[in-house]
């Protein structure tokens, strides 16, 4: 009888690692990822490869992004790594606005994105050069729902490690969510890769999940390195946040982010 119940049990262990991988084939088989490149209309962002100088700058970053396979160019005006000094709202708004509108001249089809955590820059760019996604690293507040939700504007949502939040906001769910697990953003690097380990949790909420940890410090400070020479490790963890339900990338290297996508699609014949 114990030996039975040993078989029985041994079968139900299989079978459920059987299915929990069945359910992961099919849901990444249901996924398209994107690519979107980085681009930094500041002087002091934390990557200098990302810091655009002028619109001429601007342009020919888009056009290398697009080419070597980006689906959305985001586009920040106020630095938010750990330390710095935020530009002010007017200074914002005078270096991104020129950026959008000569992004929109170049490629008006292309999908932007603002990486803002201001409403009123959010919704003066959604006013006057019209859809976008607002990308808000600070996880909002209730006048920047108030701009995206009126605008009908994709938000990527930054949890800041609280992957539960979804569910303890039920009156976020009308706007278009983009959900991003706040890599960077929640408080330290040991709970970035706790936050790493539970993002499958996600899945669950059945929105796009983009993952931002491009030569951030969840990537070089274990290894003693520096954003400038993280480019490698950085597509190992890019490799896992797709294994883990990343569907958008947000990177300074598309590329290698490209490659990396390429090889992960291949592994799982998708």
């Amino acid at each position: 009888m114990y030996c039975f119940f040993r078989i029985y049990a041994n079968f139900c262990v299989i079978l459920f690692v059987f299915f929990a991988y069945f359910v992961n084939f099919l849901y990444l088989c249901s996924v398209k990822v994107q690519i979107m490149a980085i681009g930094n209309v500041t002087p002091d962002s934390f990557y200098a490869g990302s810091r655009l100088v002028d619109q001429s700058h601007v342009l020919s970053w888009a056009r290398a992004a697009v080419e070597q396979g980006a689906s959305i160019l985001d586009i920040g005006g106020c630095s938010t790594r750990p330390g710095s000094t935020p530009a002010s709202e007017e200074e914002e708004w005078r270096r991104v606005a020129p950026a959008i509108e000569a992004l929109h001249s170049e490629m008006p089809e292309l999908p932007l994105s603002l990486d803002t955590f201001r409403p009123e820059i959010a919704r003066r760019a959604l006013e006057q050069f019209g859809p976008m996604i607002i990308n808000d690293i600070s996880g909002g507040c209730d006048a920047m729902y108030e701009v995206v939700r009126n605008q009908q504007a994709p938000y990527v949502w930054t949890l800041s490690g609280d992957l539960s939040l979804p569910e303890k906001r039920p009156e976020m769910q009308d706007i278009e969510l983009i959900l991003d697990p706040g890599f960077g953003f929640i408080g330290s690097t040991e709970k970035d890769y706790i936050c790493m380990r539970q993002m499958d949790s996600l899945r669950s909420y059945n929105r796009p999940i983009l993952v931002g940890v491009s030569r951030k410090s969840i990537v070089w400070r274990p290894l003693g390195l520096t954003p400038e020479t993280s480019l490698t490790p950085t597509q190992v963890l890019h490799f896992y946040a797709l294994e883990h339900g990343a569907t958008i990338l947000r990177v300074h290297d598309v590329k290698e982010a490209v490659q990396t996508v390429t090889l992960y699609k291949r592994i799982y014949n998708l």
